[in-house]
């Protein structure tokens, strides 16, 4: 039997070459811009020799090789690719690798298309890319960049269709471009040529001037401030604020400041700016209840300073005769006890701290807080209205002196008062010596008047130096001066040897206005007799002896 020899066909040939030269890698992704990373797997890609041996083409434009594997490589879509096959070369035949297409970048739409400086902006479109690159704006591959008029916007997210960034400070209206990096080989092969961008069609952006809203929450009646640009020195006819649908009591309108109040009707929603037929949120403002949660203390003589904690208790700027220009509810936020004005020392969010006034009654303690509701032009006021919170009762007592010893002493030397309501030792109110700090940087000299001592023990008219003081006991030193002087040839002043022991009380009253004060107003217990000795003086020669700090 013959054997016969068979030589496959140069089809067959043709075929096999085929197969092993292409029929063997894997591309990832298949399709993008400019600038994609793309990774192609498969095998027999050998070791990385040198750019001049090894390469990747992008139909027929060399790509940037970023990592070399025999079975896996790594690179970048260069810039002027266009869609077709992918090579591979080693050396050898240059292997195909599939097909990609090349995709351009596209913005199709802003949210929103008006937006602040510094607020969020969403980007939608197609094509940019599953991430935004390095953070390092140095890196040798550039970074994509979304720029709004010129100015870099940070990126917050970067997703293939929808990018969020924040809006520059510095950035004006103009268009937006989404700009991806690439980067391409030297004409070695090398990295790297400069960084270039493929930019996308350009969306027009308006950049509106920023409006801060402080506060953003509170309770009704609460003053809200509007600062911007802009706004126009005069209120225009048809401006207006609204609170969750309501509209705000109008207190102050100029270009950069629009001051408005809660109203009465509020409720918890967006702080819309109405102006010149257009409205904008600048804002979403919490309608808040004011809470009580503690009292302290419940009981003490007038002068007492009393505080009570809690929360959304707002501001105190709009009582009194201070408030704004339009006719608000004068007085309308304060402390009432047994139905008489307290004298307010300090208001904040979550404490307030008041006087007991000299007129005041036992009673409830009330906390009051004034709102209105505006005309339809936002002027004041269609309706006022009162938000009264009452709380725990409070006991004004009254200063009583049970017994002192002893009934005479010394100069120097220390008398024991017992008793009741004595309250506790308080020595300035600053709520209405204001000027004792104003004056005070500006390093003026300032003479204490008659309204700073608030609680005094006087033996024979002359105010003592307090020891300690408590609601049931206190304790003084004999005063020195000016039971003795310079003028007097012995040293001590036989008129005031004698008369009485006085514990005094002091505090003042609102006046109807809602202003403070009333002249300052005192309660006394008098003791009884008391008879300064003359004892304790000092030598003679301190009359004789100069002394700047006795004189």
């Amino acid at each position: 039997m013959m054997k016969i020899k068979l030589f496959p066909s140069l089809f067959a040939i043709a075929l096999m070459t085929y197969i092993t030269s292409s029929v063997y890698a894997e591309l990832l992704p298949e399709a993008g811009p400019p600038g994609t990373t793309v990774t192609i797997s498969g095998q027999d890609f050998g070791p990385f020799q040198s750019t001049q041996v090894n390469g990747v083409e992008f139909n027929g434009v060399p790509a940037l090789i970023q990592l070399w594997e025999p079975d896996f490589i790594m690179v970048k879509v260069p810039l002027k690719a266009t869609s077709g096959p992918v090579r591979v070369t080693n050396g050898q035949t240059p292997m195909s690798a599939g097909e990609f297409t090349i995709q351009q970048v596209q913005i199709t739409r802003l949210d929103p298309p008006e937006a602040e400086a510094g607020s969020p902006l969403v980007i939608h479109g197609k094509h940019f890319g599953s991430t935004a690159g390095s953070r390092d704006p140095n890196t040798m591959f550039g970074v994509n960049q979304v720029l709004i008029n010129g100015i870099r916007a940070e990126i917050r997210k970067w997703r293939p269709e929808k990018l969020e960034v924040f809006v520059p400070a510095n950035a004006t209206t103009g268009n937006v471009e989404v700009r991806l990096a690439s980067s391409d080989p030297l004409p070695d092969g090398s990295c790297c040529a400069p960084v270039s961008y493929v930019v996308s069609n350009a969306m027009p952006l308006t950049v509106i001037p920023p409006v801060a809203v402080q506060p953003t929450k509170g309770p009704k009646g609460s003053k809200i401030v509007l600062s911007g640009q802009d706004f126009g020195e005069q209120k225009p006819t048809d401006a207006a604020v609204t609170i969750g649908g309501s509209l705000a009591t109008m207190a102050q309108w100029s270009n950069r400041t629009i001051v408005v109040h809660v109203p009465f009707n509020a409720k918890t929603g967006d702080v819309v700016l109405h102006r010149n037929g257009e409205k904008r949120t600048v804002a979403h403002f919490e309608v808040l209840s004011s809470q009580i949660e503690h009292i302290a203390p419940l009981r003490g003589p007038i002068g007492t300073l009393v505080t009570i904690k809690g929360k959304n208790f707002g501001v105190f700027s709009e009582g009194g005769s201070s408030a704004y220009a339009f006719d608000f509810n004068v007085g309308s936020n304060g402390v009432e006890i047994g139905g008489v004005p307290a004298v307010i020392h300090r208001w904040l969010d979550n404490q307030i701290d008041f006087w007991i006034p000299f007129s005041a009654k036992n009673g409830p303690i009330v906390v009051k807080r004034g709102a209105t509701v505006p005309n339809s032009d936002g002027t004041c006021c269609a309706k006022r209205e009162v938000l009264k919170i009452q709380a725990d009762t409070f006991r004004v007592e009254v200063p009583r002196v049970e017994s002192y010893s002893p009934h005479e002493a010394g100069l120097d030397e220390i008398v024991t008062i017992k008793g009741s309501g004595f309250g506790e030792f308080l020595k300035i109110s600053e709520a209405t010596r204001l000027s004792l700090h104003r004056e005070g940087h500006d390093w003026k000299n300032y003479e204490l008047g008659s309204d700073v001592s608030r609680t005094e023990v006087l033996l024979n008219g002359i105010a003592s130096l307090v020891v300690s003081w408590t609601d049931t006991e206190i304790r003084v030193r004999v005063p020195r001066r000016p039971v003795f002087g310079i003028g007097n040839p012995e040293g001590f002043d036989p008129d005031l040897t004698k008369g009485q022991l006085v514990v005094k009380r002091g505090s003042w009253d609102m006046l109807e206005n809602g202003e403070c004060c009333t002249p300052k107003k005192y309660v006394t217990a008098v003791g009884g007799p008391f008879t300064i000795l003359k004892r304790g003086l000092p030598d003679p020669d301190y009359y004789n002896i100069p002394n700047p700090r006795r004189d």
